[in-house]
């Protein structure tokens, strides 16, 4: 029988260390917060997992990383592009900002920036009534779905019970009709 050495790695163990690395990468996180989770998934200490990343398994996957890290630039560039756009909705509340467009491009700048905030720290208020008001509602939704399922199952049941008193009103008619015939039939001498 063959000892493992307590340090040894596995290729599955790999394989969660790239993929949790790369994952990491493409969302903006740290690789040290990366090896934080795989240390937790593989009971190692992240230092274990940074050292097997950097020595080994990185180069494997230089692609790889490469493809995450523009997966990342993108990302990023669609926040940058997300957060313009809060700014420009909320821009006529903020009297004294400039309107951005994606016409002209104008960088923002920081006391723009603070001064959004301030005013969204404001509106904080208005949002948590809109947050209350949405809980209500999402209570009242998961109620009347409810009352839906709990419809829809009586109304199968009134169903199968039509269609057995439909089945058995024909079969009376099926069964007069033959007691007509039977009446009608002409009686020779």
């Amino acid at each position: 029988m063959t000892n493992l050495r307590q340090d040894a790695w596995t290729k599955d163990e790999d394989a969660i260390l790239a993929e949790v690395t790369l994952r990491h990468i493409r969302e903006g996180s740290t690789q040290l917060v990366a090896f934080e989770e795989v240390g937790e998934k593989l009971t190692r200490t992240p230092a274990a997992c940074g050292f097997r990343w950097n020595s080994l398994i990185r180069k494997q996957y230089d692609k790889a990383i490469t493809e995450a890290k523009k997966v990342r630039k993108e990302r990023n560039k669609r926040k940058v592009k997300q957060f313009a756009s809060i700014i420009e909705n909320h821009n006529e509340v903020l009297h004294d900002t400039p309107s951005y467009s994606s016409k002209n491009d104008t960088p923002l700048s920081l006391n723009d920036i603070i001064l959004f905030l301030q005013q969204l720290q404001a509106e904080k208020p208005v949002s948590k009534n809109l947050e209350a008001e949405n809980k209500a509602l999402l209570l009242k939704l998961q109620n009347l779905k409810k009352e839906n399922g709990t419809l829809k199952s009586k109304l199968s049941k009134v169903n199968k019970e039509y269609e057995a008193v439909y089945r058995d009103y024909k079969d009376v008619l099926q069964i007069m009709d033959r007691a007509r015939k039977l009446v009608e039939v002409p009686v020779r001498n």
